[in-house]
């Protein structure tokens, strides 16, 4: 792990302009979303950027490698067409904009480069294990069986909720459908999940308690920062009384059958 802060510097740099490009952008098209895409792309470059740099097993690179990389790709495309591309900006960055006033364009530069420094954090508990020695084993395939199963768990969630919104006769509806019906952010679960993932790959590793901060970390920020606090505030604004049902009938974030209400 010669030089990890070395390169990890170098690698936040990197994002930390790319984000400055995005906030330019956003200046341009008015839709500061674009840094979700920002995130979720950076840490994709951060995971290839290390993959270069570990000095662990080769064969646990490779597939540490493509699986945050595919993860980090698919997000990044999902977010960039259905908050960018495909829809207007999300009622957060509008709410943002309104209460910066004047400042908006400082405030949102410090946000994008907030983004570069959490997009790291996150970089961390995944490119760790390239520095782990060990070659795959058992435990690698259940690692390998729980990203399949979170990437699959998200895209369908996701999926879902497409289908859900693009007919117009759903609007201020809530969505029960499919994985809805269990949880009131699925995705965010699955998401949640997926981290699990390169717990395993670094087992038998000095540093495994470094991948552990992975979900750990998720957690917390779709819980308490920028995930569901965010979602459920737009949502009861939008849809009032049916989310508050919902919310009573309905886990917040772990599966479970739907409740019984009086």
């Amino acid at each position: 792990m010669d030089n990890f802060i070395y390169h990890l510097s170098i690698c936040w740099l990197i994002i930390a302009v790319f984000m400055v490009l995005l906030w330019a952008m956003q200046i341009k098209t008015g839709n500061a979303a674009i840094a979700d895409v920002g995130w979720a792309y950076g840490i994709a470059f951060g995971i290839l950027y290390f993959s270069f740099i570990g000095d662990g097993d080769k064969d646990r690179i490779i597939l540490t490698a493509v699986m945050g990389i595919v993860w980090g790709l698919r997000l990044g495309t999902y977010l960039l067409i259905n908050r960018v591309i495909n829809a207007q900006e999300d009622s957060r960055y509008q709410n943002f904009r309104k209460s910066a006033g004047n400042n908006v364009l400082r405030y949102f530069f410090l946000f994008f480069q907030a983004q570069a420094v959490v997009a790291i954090l996150f970089v961390i508990p995944i490119v760790i294990v390239f520095y782990n020695p060990n070659p795959l084993n058992y435990l690698d395939i259940a690692a390998l069986f729980i990203w399949l199963l979170s990437m699959a768990g998200e895209c369908v969630a996701d999926k879902q909720l497409s289908g859900f919104k693009a007919n117009k006769s759903n609007a201020r509806k809530v969505c029960r459908n499919g994985l809805w019906k269990y949880s009131r952010h699925p995705n965010y679960f699955f998401e949640w999940i997926h981290w699990w993932s390169y717990v395993l790959l670094n087992f038998g590793s000095n540093n495994l308690w470094i991948s552990l901060t992975g979900p750990l970390l998720m957690l917390f920020f779709l819980i308490k920062i920028s995930g569901i606090p965010f979602a459920e505030q737009q949502a009861l604004k939008s849809k009032g009384i049916e989310y508050e049902n919902y919310i009573k009938t309905t886990n917040m974030f772990f599966p479970g059958p739907p409740k019984d209400t009086i």
